[in-house]
């Protein structure tokens, strides 16, 4: 038995199937996990939507922000951007079904044998574990609640920007989606910046990737996609930087976390 951990999909099921077959990836007895954004700029959202969601208790995956895009645009409350790819899943038979079984999958999700924790885009420096769980377990509560559609109508925004346990429930549950699936920089007191998404290299000073602002906590192994521009690269120990840029000319990355190995397959600029 052995645990794949993959980033990004974007609709790149061709990609996916590859690295798959390589490493013999059987559902009867391996298991896989993936980052989210499984849907958006790629040429196969719907085949990735059915591929993983066949695979029942053998697929582990946390919900992106194209995910909840997705969603919101299917419930007619967002408007597609002009690179998705989406209208083969709004008009499928079995559409309903897999938009129903995205909106039920986690913000964040722990391996019981590995412990490893993985979410779409990290958990904020403000957080402690347990309060990460909490707030994850609040906000997908939300959005599998008959009031969901309201949710995903008040999820579009850049603030609050910073947590605060007086917060209301509308911005509690704002600020917690786009930490989980929207976050990469933050100011040094931990407040999170939405304006700067390319290189580490070129980030203004005045801003630090999330991960380096979680000294004063003692994490398990933290897995994360989202930021293609890190190009996997990562040099906090336990850190897992696994979206490498698929739908954008560059790789899709497997992660195999019982030996450490990472195998990855090239990919064409779709986006």
């Amino acid at each position: 038995m052995a645990t794949y951990l993959v980033g990004d999909l974007q609709g790149c099921l061709h990609e996916l199937e590859q690295l798959l077959a390589e490493v013999g990836f059987s559902p009867s007895r391996d298991q896989l996990w993936l980052t989210g954004d499984l849907v958006a700029r790629g040429p196969d959202s719907l085949g990735c939507l059915r591929r993983i969601a066949a695979l029942g208790n053998a697929a582990t995956t946390v919900l992106g922000n194209h995910d909840l895009h997705l969603l919101a645009v299917a419930n007619g409350i967002g408007r597609p951007k002009a690179a998705d790819r989406i209208d083969d899943i709004l008009q499928a038979a079995d559409g309903a079904d897999l938009l129903y079984w995205l909106r039920h999958q986690p913000l964040l999700a722990e391996h019981e044998g590995h412990g490893f924790v993985m979410t779409h885009a990290g958990i904020p420096p403000q957080w402690s574990l347990e309060q990460a769980r909490r707030a994850a377990r609040r906000a997908e509560a939300e959005l599998q609640s008959p009031q969901y559609r309201q949710r995903l109508a008040q999820m579009y925004g850049d603030e609050p920007g910073r947590w605060r346990e007086d917060l209301d429930e509308l911005e509690q549950l704002r600020y917690t989606i786009n930490a989980f699936t929207r976050m990469r920089l933050c100011h040094p007191d931990g407040r999170l910046d939405f304006g700067y998404k390319a290189t580490l290299a070129e980030a203004p000073p005045t801003l630090r990737p999330w991960y380096e602002l979680r000294g004063q906590y003692q994490d398990p192994p933290l897995v994360f996609g989202h930021w293609a521009a890190l190009e996997g690269r990562c040099d906090i120990a336990g850190i897992h930087a696994l979206d490498t840029g698929c739908v954008w000319g560059g790789s899709l990355t497997l992660l195999c976390w019982d030996s450490g190995e990472r195998r990855s397959t090239p990919c064409p600029a779709y986006a």
